[in-house]
């Protein structure tokens, strides 16, 4: 058995495994490369595999940075079966159709340029149509149950406990006479946080490959991440401006709506104006009700009883490009929610470039920002950003609340590993920085005593 680390090999975004046997070829995400221009420019590449021989994909989660080459994967002839949670079938609908609407609106921005220069346009890496074409290729599937692939491959889907319908993978390869248990982690979630459960515990596997996105550092608990959450806002809104909080459309938007809820009717916060300005926000928080059995019991008991997030506050969605430009006419005390959470892409780069500049005005980030990103250079504090072709100066307040990651932190992620009765024979360290998963990797030799390895990108692993 070969498998090819594709992606998400010593830098977070991209991932992709590619496994071979004998008789089986497959995939285990198709992820999007998202970051710089020069990374993502590794989207453009051809596979590194023939798309009409790979059977099956079988896909962790929705995000864009495991899911967003799928509809350039049928586009190259994949004719197999996308195997996935229902929910994360349900977001992909939304999901991949909005990344070939960004895809469609770029090459556009792009031959309007090249068309001045006089050089020939250029094609969208995918086009919505053929997004929606990717679509016809998912199957739903259901947690914690055993689905025989055929030429020697088994598979399972457990709950990771990160976004809706998001799943650790187990892989039984038979090889020969050989058969070994192969462990996907996906993105593993924090525990407790809002609306969604913890990760499934997995107790035996021969390899594992784990996700290391906070691999060097803790989170504060919840309880006070949400009341740092509180004092950001508070602060906020009494010096007069605006609060942006830049937050994923699927998962951390619905986190943040759950929590500005509680924290109203807990009188923590009054008289709060919430904008999310996402269309997709919008549909994942329908399809969020839509999956009770992606829930945890505190959400449950709310759905049942109406009351969900935003039941106590004021709270616009908007969908219209219209009513997205009219919020940049608030001046004061409106709470703006917008994608994407690294500020690279959609409408919250226009809410930046109204409201960064203005000291009165406060920006929240409540989600990891990956190297290169306009998010991470907010972060890291430069005083002086570009943002659709202008020069805007960072004169806001700027706050990183940490804890409300959907990522788990080293320690969670040295539980979950230390729950396996018996060590796995390796374990690949995976979808971090660098020095993030190397520094990871000498951890888990330290504390739990199991072999830890980081595989570079395209590296082969032959197993058995």
């Amino acid at each position: 058995m070969k498998i090819t680390c594709i992606g998400a090999a010593r830098t977070v975004t991209g991932s992709c495994y590619h496994i071979q046997t004998k008789d089986a070829n497959i995939l285990v995400d198709c992820g999007a490369f998202q970051g710089a221009k020069d990374i993502e420019k590794r989207n453009e590449e051809p596979f590194p595999f023939h798309a009409s021989k790979i059977q099956y994909l079988v896909l962790t989660h929705a995000h864009i940075d495991h899911s967003g080459l799928i509809p350039k994967l049928a586009k190259d002839g994949f004719k197999g079966k996308i195997l996935a949670t229902s929910a994360t079938v349900d977001l992909c609908g939304v999901m991949l159709l909005d990344s070939a609407h960004i895809h469609e609106r770029d090459a556009e921005w792009e031959n309007k340029r090249r068309l001045r220069a006089g050089k020939p346009p250029v094609k969208p890496l995918y086009t919505v149509q053929e997004a929606a074409n990717s679509l016809a290729y998912f199957q739903g599937v259901v947690y914690n149950k055993i689905i025989d692939l055929g030429n020697g491959i088994r598979v399972r889907f457990q709950d990771a406990g990160h976004i809706l319908g998001s799943a650790i993978v187990e892989i039984w390869v038979k090889d020969d006479t050989h058969e070994k248990k192969l462990i996907f982690s996906g993105d593993l979630g924090q525990k407790n946080l809002p609306l969604i459960k913890d990760s499934t515990p997995i107790d035996e596997g021969d390899f594992v490959f784990i996700e290391s996105t906070y691999g060097n550092r803790k989170h504060k608990g919840m309880t006070e991440t949400i009341d740092e959450f509180a004092q950001a806002v508070s602060e906020s809104l009494k010096s007069g401006g605006n609060v942006i909080i830049p937050a994923f459309a699927v998962g951390r938007t619905q986190d943040i709506l759950y929590i500005l809820n509680k924290l109203s009717r807990e009188g923590k916060l009054n008289h709060l104006r919430v904008f999310v300005d996402s269309p997709m926000a919008m549909q994942a928080t329908r399809i969020t009700l839509k999956h009770p059995e992606c829930l945890d019991k505190e959400t449950l008991e709310l759905v049942k009883t109406g009351q969900f997030p935003g039941s106590t506050l004021t709270l616009k969605f908007t969908e219209s490009v219209e009513d997205s430009m009219a919020i940049n006419r608030i001046k004061s005390s409106a709470i703006i929610i917008s994608s994407s959470g690294m500020c690279d892409a959609g409408r919250i780069r226009h809410h930046l470039k109204h409201n960064l500049w203005r000291p009165e005005c406060s920006v929240i980030f409540v989600g990891y920002q990956a190297e290169d990103t306009l998010g991470r250079r907010i972060v890291e504090g430069v005083k002086e950003v570009r943002i659709l072709g202008a020069e805007i100066a960072v004169n806001a307040r700027i706050y990183t609340i940490g804890g409300l990651s959907a990522h788990a932190d080293r320690d969670e992620l040295l539980d979950w590993l230390g729950k396996f009765k018996k060590k796995p024979q390796r374990v690949f360290v995976m979808h971090g920085e660098e020095e993030t998963a190397l520094g990871f990797a000498e951890t888990i030799r330290n504390q739990l005593n199991m072999e830890a390895y980081v595989p570079r990108g395209m590296e082969e692993i032959q197993l058995l």
